[in-house]
């Protein structure tokens, strides 16, 4: 505030300290509280750092619990062998355990998990089975291609989408025939899934059949099918297709003009 004349200021009040007081008390540092103990029975890290045998013991043992089971599965997903197979199979049709069983399966190059998972196909339902499909479409297991064929008609659309997007994942010549056929009849919400599968398959095919791979990906640009699976086709058509008569040609940068360029389409400027 300004001061009027013949005003004087008046001395502001010393520190506590310059009076012979003690300072003020630092505050205490906030503590982080410790972490909270695990309970021994979802302790994981000691069933982690058990041997094959004794997990495969542990998926067995009827007295385990299912946290116990399923750290067992997942840790076979890395260290088990074929005497794994067996018993995480049981778990198939289990209601919590059934996932934890196909993540210890689906790694394992044993044919023999083929064969389990195909026979636990026929017998489960509902989401179990979905995930069977599931599993079976990671491993392109051409063999389950005659009852996927028949899922993929189911009236469950979460089972006739994923054995439709099973089949695109393990392509063929017989995929491609299976799954343009049901993208005639399939109606929503399985429709957009077999579309992207056939879109998977006609990738699968270019390599071995690239005639039959661009002959499904010329029906996958049609209008009617799914936005993101028909620009994905129209990009192969558009990439494969011979430039048309009176084109110009325009051919990279060579040589100074080469090492100037910034644009970045060179895998320089960057």
């Amino acid at each position: 505030m300004p001061q009027t004349p013949g005003q004087t200021t008046q001395p502001q009040a010393a520190p506590a300290a310059a009076q012979g007081q003690p300072p003020a008390p630092a505050k205490p540092k906030m503590q982080r509280p410790p972490a909270p103990e695990v309970p021994p029975e979802f302790d994981a890290l000691p069933i982690w750092t058990l041997p094959p045998p004794k997990l495969i013991a542990m998926v067995k043992d009827p007295k385990s619990t299912v946290f116990q089971k399923a750290i067992a599965c997942k840790k076979l997903a890395f260290t088990g062998g074929k005497d794994a197979i067996q018993p995480m199979a049981a778990l198939l049709d289990h209601p919590q355990l059934s996932c934890y069983a196909r993540f210890g399966l689906e790694p394992n190059p044993d044919p023999l998990v083929d064969d389990v998972l195909r026979a636990a196909l026929g017998k489960l339902t509902g989401k179990l089975q979905v995930g069977i499909i599931n599993t079976i479409g990671v491993r392109k297991d051409a063999k389950a291609m005659p009852a996927l064929t028949k899922l993929i008609n189911s009236s469950d659309p979460e089972i006739a989408g994923g054995a439709a997007a099973a089949i695109g994942q393990i392509g063929g010549l017989s995929a491609a025939k299976v799954l343009e056929s049901a993208l005639g009849s399939a109606k929503p919400p399985v429709f957009p899934v077999v579309a992207r599968a056939c879109l998977l398959c006609a990738e699968s095919l270019m390599p071995a059949n690239k005639a039959r791979a661009i002959e499904i990906y010329t029906r996958l640009s049609a209008n009617a099918m799914p936005s993101p699976v028909r620009l994905a086709a129209l990009r192969v058509l558009n990439a494969e297709s011979p430039a048309p008569p009176g084109a110009k040609a325009y051919p990279p940068p060579t040589g100074a003009a080469a090492e100037a360029d910034k644009s970045g389409f060179l895998g320089r400027g960057r």
